[in-house]
């Protein structure tokens, strides 16, 4: 599954929708980034994600804090953006500082701007089949499963991994009733006895435990779905910078049994930025609406 070229297609699709939405004479979607240190993936994130931004459409702000800031400056921050009418989508990227709590950043976030989907209430609100914004890793795999019109009804589904970023919620959508969904799901864990046995009995596997190449031939069924949201650096002194970027599959013994599999980089990826830029849009559409 080619998560560029999905992300493109969706990404083309917001391009359209805005140019019309702007042309009515409605402010294009702001979206607002935090961004605390000088975490090299980090920076690489929202990069990307200011850079998509430009491309479709939208105003983006990148708000630069030193990793010595305060918690309760960071709150401050984060509540100064809340009450911003300009701005329709807040994100804060991960992780923080050890000395910031991340829960209260989140939850400190309007919970109508947090088009990460991370605040207690987006999450409780997915748990009941409720409407909020689902977080952007998960809700971009399961644009990619859509788009490919692939039939999970009925399927055993395994998601190794249990972060409430992507292992948890991905297990809540996958079980709803839903298409994509209406899965018999199992998430598995570091404690999970016979793993291997259990990923044998999957017609779908969402790896996101990162660990590189975890995921071995022998765990995966003939014609299996493979999802990999994992991402690492793994020393390769072949490579002119010194290291290659693995997935938490082992892609090329696992990919010939498969009937669909991401590839990393290039999978799952560039659908969390697709996921984000729609929950942006929802966001912007949401806020038009208590206005009228």
């Amino acid at each position: 599954m080619d998560g560029q070229l999905v992300s493109q297609a969706t990404k083309d699709e917001l391009k359209i929708r805005i140019a019309q939405w702007v042309k009515e004479g409605k402010k294009a979607p702001h979206l607002a980034a935090i961004l605390v240190g000088h975490n090299g993936a980090s920076e690489t994130y929202v990069g990307s994600k200011v850079r998509t931004c430009e491309e479709i459409g939208y105003v983006s702000t990148l708000i630069r804090l030193e990793d010595t800031i305060s918690e309760e400056r960071l709150l401050q921050t984060i509540r100064d953006l809340n009450n911003d009418d300009a701005v329709d989508g807040i994100l804060v990227q991960l992780p923080l500082p050890k000395s910031i709590s991340e829960q209260k950043v989140i939850d400190t976030i309007d919970a109508s701007k947090d088009v990460d989907g991370f605040h207690s209430l987006n999450m409780g609100r997915m748990v009941q089949g409720l409407p909020g914004f689902v977080p952007a890793t998960p809700h971009g795999i399961m644009l990619l499963l859509e788009y490919y019109k692939i039939d999970t009804r009925g399927m055993n589904a395994v998601v190794i991994g249990r972060s409430n970023i992507v292992g948890r919620p991905m297990s809540i959508l996958l079980s709803g009733a839903t298409n994509p969904g209406n899965c018999t799901v199992t998430i598995c864990h570091s404690h999970t006895r016979n793993i291997k046995a259990i990923c044998r009995e999957a017609d779908l596997i969402v790896a996101a435990l990162g660990k590189p190449l975890f995921l071995t031939e022998d765990m995966v069924k003939e014609g299996a779905i493979v999802i990999d949201v994992g991402i690492s650096r793994v020393p390769d002194a072949s490579k002119k910078r010194g290291y290659a970027i693995r997935g938490d599959v082992d892609f090329e013994n696992v990919a010939p049994k498969c009937s669909y599999i991401t590839p990393v980089p290039g999978g799952v990826g560039p659908m969390t930025i697709a996921a984000l830029m729609r929950n942006t849009f929802r966001a912007a559409e949401a806020k038009q609406s208590r206005k009228a």
